[in-house]
């Protein structure tokens, strides 16, 4: 499938990205999560929008993949950050998620691009929530994956899950460094879905070779760790919305996805059992086919869509 893959000099930075599909059709916006490129949204879901009739767009967040490092901000120490966040005290990130959300929109403006359907998972659920909500002019529909509303009070990922994640990989070797991204995959997507080893080698090898970065990912988890409770904000929009998530993610916890889609008055709820916090090779198509049929009822002329008579119903409620 031909693509274009290029970058834009955006928001004061470089923004890298790639277009998939049809200039004519309708734009479907992909923004993945923490210490991922733009490769971590499976080829075969990409190429499944293309069929679908979008055009896909994809985009590295500021620092990760192809986009531009952040290198000349400092990142605080994590202990003493924590801890003055903990006793209440003001703690500053590098940047914030609404700035990597004004990233987005400065590509959109650059793209000419005037509304998309805005998919996000995890991180990039919360800038997408954040594109809906102070950017509504932009937005024709919501969909947040294994994403949460940054409510402070819901369950956190289990302890298990935060000491493996907080390893280092063994060397800065190449292998190294993709075994870690082997081992951090194959435990958040839990027992019932493991990948294929040579499947899954290749998936973060594309990961890998576009660009992760330990600094990188460390100011992404500050900009997490610092953005404020989006429900209040949430209970306004009046966007078409769809919250997906697996009911054995143990980085963003079921009940985070589904505070989500209460905050959102009129959305669609999903839960896939025995899903964790990544996309199953198994349910692909069944993740590919619910984000379409949600989309469709929503676009300027859903006749011309397949299956448009297969859409879900709106409800707060899991379908």
């Amino acid at each position: 499938m031909s693509f274009i893959d290029t970058t834009a000099q955006v928001n004061g930075i470089k923004l890298a990205y790639q277009l998939h599909g049809n200039e004519q059709d309708p734009v479907l916006l992909l923004i993945h999560g923490l210490s991922t490129p733009l490769t971590g949204w499976p080829s075969n879901m990409v190429t499944r929008f293309v069929e679908q009739g979008f055009r896909v767009l994809l985009v590295d967040n500021r620092d990760i993949g192809q986009s531009q490092l952040q290198d000349h901000l400092k990142i605080p120490n994590f202990v003493w950050f924590l801890l003055k966040k903990k006793l209440g005290f003001s703690a500053n990130p590098p940047y914030h998620l609404d700035d990597m959300k004004n990233d987005i929109v400065a590509l959109l403006n650059h793209l000419e691009i005037d509304k998309v359907h805005v998919v996000g998972a995890s991180m990039g659920g919360m800038i997408a929530q954040l594109l809906a909500i102070h950017h509504p002019e932009l937005v024709a529909t919501l969909t947040s994956i294994m994403s949460t509303t940054g409510d402070k009070s819901l369950p956190k990922m289990e302890k298990s899950v935060g000491e493996e994640l907080a390893k280092k990989p063994k060397s800065n070797s190449y292998e190294d460094r993709v075994q870690y991204h082997i081992n951090k995959w194959q435990l958040l997507g839990g027992e019932t879905y493991q990948e294929n080893i040579d499947d899954l080698n290749e998936y973060v090898e594309s990961m890998v070779k576009r660009g992760i970065t330990a600094k990188g990912t460390a100011r992404q988890i500050l900009a997490i760790l610092c953005a404020k409770n989006r429900t209040p904000l949430l209970s306004k929009l009046t966007i078409p919305s769809l919250v997906l998530h697996g009911d054995a993610d143990t980085l963003v916890k079921v009940e985070c996805g589904k505070a989500t889609a209460k905050a959102i008055p009129n959305s669609k709820l999903k839960i896939y059992p025995n899903m964790g916090h990544n996309f199953p090779s198994p349910i692909l198509s069944e993740i590919v086919q619910d984000i379409v049929q949600f989309i469709q009822p929503h676009l300027s002329n859903p006749a011309n869509s397949a299956n448009s008579n297969n859409a879900l119903e709106p409800t707060n409620d899991s379908i």
